[in-house]
């Protein structure tokens, strides 16, 4: 019990779940499972796998584009939505920079998770329009 209590505090800690009350970061702390990478281990895999929706508690992570690294990821990021949205395979992989602990939502369960929490939902659209604007940047 104190371990998803510790949780819900570090969730209140990262700007995806900044707007929630203690008891959102409560019911939020039980909804996500946590997983561990080992360095250099793969959790996307560009065209192929993909079934997750994935917040970074702690470590960095790599994002690669046809083996290019275009982005680095570290605690609060997030990845996986796009194919988790679209219903299509991830556009790049993400790979474990070193270890590297991630709060994991199922690809079924976050439609409904975003639904019943639109403020998550709100950031992540700001997140999304941040990064899309800068890709659109020259």
């Amino acid at each position: 019990m104190e371990e998803r209590h510790d949780l819900a505090q570090m969730l209140g800690g990262l700007s995806l779940f900044a707007d929630l009350s203690h008891p959102e970061l409560e019911a939020v702390a039980h909804t996500f499972s946590e997983e561990w990478f080992s360095k250099d281990q793969r959790i996307l895999r560009q065209g192929f796998t993909g079934t997750g929706f994935y917040v970074i508690a702690d470590g960095d992570a790599a994002v690669r584009l046809n083996g290019k690294e275009i982005a680095k990821l570290a605690r609060g990021d997030f990845f996986g939505e796009i194919s988790i949205l679209l219903d299509e395979p991830p556009t790049a992989d993400v790979v474990a920079l070193g270890p590297l602990r991630c709060l994991v939502l199922p690809g079924p369960a976050t439609k409904s998770f975003l639904e019943t929490n639109p403020k998550v939902m709100f950031r992540l659209l700001q997140a999304e329009a941040m990064r899309l604007r800068n890709a659109l940047r020259w």
